[in-house]
């Protein structure tokens, strides 16, 4: 093989290379809008992927048909995927609240974008199959497409979407796209016809997406403006979040992956019901656990008992907890509970975590996000509760929130039953918090003597809670307990629990 034909064949496989990896950030960019925007995380990353995989079949058997000017058309291909995909992120972002039709959209730009990286491998076969010995052909065109789609996915998580943001992730490699496009209407220039054209079109695509790249930071504000209706004064994309703090007359809400968290208008109720019940009711309160609540409300909760020596926080997002150890307003909700000397924050996974920690806690305070995915589903199995029943000394109490029963009563009493499973002594408790709705929690000990009604120290100043545990514990007949499953971790029937009831409202 010449050094012609060399180069030719590199800067084709350098194509679909970027093609490859671009596509795979778009599918990964619209799966996280779409868990973003539309919940149910699992159920809407495993369409996008079957729609995207679906689409790139129907890319590649359609491309048998394009006979014509092959090298042109994979240039426009490259030009077309970074435009499409590019302003993807862009379109659903300002479209969600306008639009009755969001899921058709998502899944059409999905479905476009797939087909167009579908047409590549069979394209680019078909230009190089005279040039190029078959058997090196084969393998060096899908080698260079699967590193791209490896390099892409460890990108994302990692490095991209901390880094850049979802819309601006998308924006970026659709520059790519286009600027390889550009680079072959230069390098090639001989072999393609009407060069001129294309180098107009692929111009003009990269200043278009640089533009709105440019100006994405404004079109991000308007949309989510429009999203949630409230000033909002704080946004920040972790890499395994998007955090929106907002403002509006007296009121201070935060919003995880476009969830609501709390309102501080009403979260004292949410946060005295998850913890005094427990350390009310403990023999002791000296060593205290925390497993999730990075935003510190908890803990500023657990801090009001003088008799407490030490708290340690376990919450995955360093993110979230430095947040809400630096920002003046957020102090103030926490009353600066995360740089209590008292309290060690550990940024870990809680799931690992537990496994490795040998120390034993007078109370435990679970206040995970609410099981919308497997990941998430996990940390409410029987697998977890055996974990954590080891960290417990033999008087320890154990809260966990355990979603609505209300709302989602298959989903509470799924919890309260596994939990049931483990200890010896569980009970179920509500709370009415007006941002929320009735919101439920568990509550349970190794000892099976405990008693739930007995308390053994308050303190004062509490807006909520009375230490009259039986008022909590009384459950109206369209909240009584539903026939259900066990959560394990081969079944995660929680979480099917969860996308069946919350997936109504």
């Amino acid at each position: 093989m010449g050094k012609k034909t060399a180069k030719f064949e590199f800067l084709l496989l350098l194509a679909v290379f970027t093609i490859a990896t671009c596509g795979l950030v778009y599918e990964l960019v619209a799966g996280t809008l779409a868990s973003y925007l539309l919940g149910d995380s699992v159920k809407q990353f495993s369409l996008i992927i079957g729609v995207y995989l679906f689409s790139m079949g129907v890319g590649s058997y359609f491309a048998k048909f394009l006979c014509r000017n092959m090298l042109n058309t994979f240039v426009e291909i490259e030009i077309l995927v970074g435009l499409v995909g590019g302003l993807s992120s862009v379109v659903l972002f300002l479209l969600f609240e306008s639009v009755s039709y969001f899921q058709f959209i998502l899944y059409f730009l999905v479905f476009v974008t797939g087909c167009l990286v579908g047409l590549e491998i069979p394209l680019l076969m078909n230009i190089l199959k005279d040039r190029v010995v078959f058997r090196d052909l084969v393998s060096n065109v899908f080698t260079f497409d699967y590193i791209g789609a490896l390099l892409a996915s460890i990108l994302f998580p990692l490095v991209l979407v901390p880094h850049l943001g979802v819309m601006r992730t998308s924006l970026f490699f659709g520059m790519i796209n286009i600027g390889i496009a550009i680079l072959l209407c230069f390098l090639l220039k001989k072999e393609l016809r009407r060069v001129w054209l294309l180098k107009t079109k692929a111009i003009v695509s990269f200043f278009i997406l640089l533009a709105v790249f440019v100006f994405s930071p404004a079109i991000l504000e308007y949309s989510e403006g429009k999203l949630y209706g409230e000033n909002i004064i704080y946004t920040h994309t972790t890499p395994y979040q998007r955090i929106v703090l907002t403002h509006k007359n007296s009121d201070y809400r935060l919003y995880l992956n476009n969830n609501l968290q709390f309102s501080s208008t009403d979260e004292y109720r949410y946060h005295e019901a998850l913890v005094h019940p427990a350390m009310s009711m403990a023999k002791t309160v000296q060593n205290v656990l925390v497993l999730g609540g990075g935003d510190g409300l908890a803990v500023r909760e657990i801090l009001k008992y003088p008799t407490v020596k030490n708290v340690t926080l376990v919450d995955l997002d360093k993110d979230m907890t430095r947040l809400f150890q630096t920002n003046t307003i957020l102090q103030g909700f926490n009353q600066n509970a995360l740089t209590n000397p008292k309290v060690t924050v550990l940024n870990r996974d809680a799931y690992i975590w537990a496994r490795e920690e040998t120390k034993q806690y007078d109370v435990v305070i679970v206040d995970f996000p609410d099981p919308s995915n497997y990941s998430l589903g996990k940390l409410y199995s029987v697998n977890f509760y055996r974990t954590l029943k080891a960290l417990l000394k033999p008087d320890a109490i154990v809260a966990v929130q355990t979603t609505s029963p209300y709302f989602a009563p298959k989903s509470f009493w799924c919890i309260n039953k596994t939990m049931r499973e483990v200890f010896s002594n569980v009970d179920a408790y509500h709370a009415y918090v007006p941002s929320f709705g009735e919101w439920g929690f568990s509550i349970a000990s190794n000892n099976a003597s405990t008693n739930f009604n007995q308390v053994h120290r308050k303190v004062k100043g509490l807006r909520f809670y009375n230490y009259d545990f039986a008022r909590l514990n009384h459950f109206s007949k369209d909240m009584v307990a539903k026939e259900t499953e066990v959560n394990r971790l081969d079944n995660q029937i929680l979480v099917r629990y969860f996308d069946e009831e919350w997936g109504k409202l």
